[in-house]
């Protein structure tokens, strides 16, 4: 999962101020994680320690205040009765990495994804989405290749990946739907040629560029197998010490 933070942390320079180029600077000065990277750490702590999500959303959302969280999910941060607000967002998405690394088959993947984003997302797209990245991380680290990853995606979500994006980035504007961003980061990997190239092409579509960035990542993390030595220095020099002795739990854990 450090592949999605990293995308988030990547992103977060460009999500207001976004650029339709390649060549960007990968890390600013006010290059920061943002929710992205809280809800996929605890996600991950949830599978580690065996919390429920509806408690670990809570208690680090409620940790980390300030990082950038969108307002339905503020909204169920200061309820008394957490329930589900029927969300589509690409929230359910962005958090979803660690399940795709932890699980030993698709089926349970699938479940498990949909477990955790149901706790806020329960729209069908908003399950959709955590499903189609999951899904893509899980055949990605059991060594699918590109087109069967993509014909996976394609026939069970219905994710329109034939565009490409080259075609879509002159249009694309910034989308935090499931249905209007997490195609286009899938197919961010889809055209990439390494991690790194991955997060720019992610980053460089100029839509919400954490989020998807941090989609993107953590799949090309699972299919490239490593995130560049200078990316995890930068990482690690932002991330506080408890959200990153947790990602090493998880990376010792399964080995990642």
């Amino acid at each position: 999962m450090l592949g999605a933070i990293a995308g988030d942390i990547i992103g977060s320079a460009y999500e207001f101020y976004y650029t339709k180029n390649l060549n960007f600077d990968l890390f600013l000065p006010y290059s920061r994680f943002t929710d992205d990277t809280v809800l996929t750490v605890a996600v991950a702590d949830c599978i580690l320690h065996g919390k429920k999500y509806q408690e670990a959303f809570y208690e680090y959302g409620h940790r980390y205040p300030n990082a950038g969280y969108g307002a339905m999910f503020n909204k169920w941060l200061g309820s008394r009765n957490q329930q589900p607000y029927g969300s589509y967002g690409n929230g359910s998405a962005m958090r979803v990495s660690p399940i795709g690394f932890a699980f030993s088959s698709l089926d349970m993947v699938l479940k498990e994804a949909k477990k955790s984003a149901a706790v806020t997302h329960d729209h069908p797209e908003g399950i959709k989405g955590a499903q189609a990245v999951a899904s893509a991380i899980f055949l990605a680290r059991e060594d699918c290749n590109k087109d069967a990853i993509r014909d996976y995606i394609e026939e069970n979500f219905e994710y329109d990946l034939e565009r490409s994006l080259d075609e879509i980035r002159p249009q694309y504007r910034f989308d935090e739907t499931c249905q209007g961003s997490v195609p286009e980061a899938i197919m961010a990997f889809l055209e990439s040629s390494d991690y790194e190239d991955a997060v720019r092409k992610a980053v460089s579509l100029g839509g919400d560029s954490d989020t998807q960035a941090c989609i993107t990542g953590g799949i090309a993390q699972a299919y490239y197998g490593e995130v560049p030595a200078h990316v995890v220095k930068e990482v690690r020099s932002i991330l506080p010490e408890d959200l990153m002795a947790i990602v090493d739990e998880f990376n010792k854990q399964y080995r990642l």
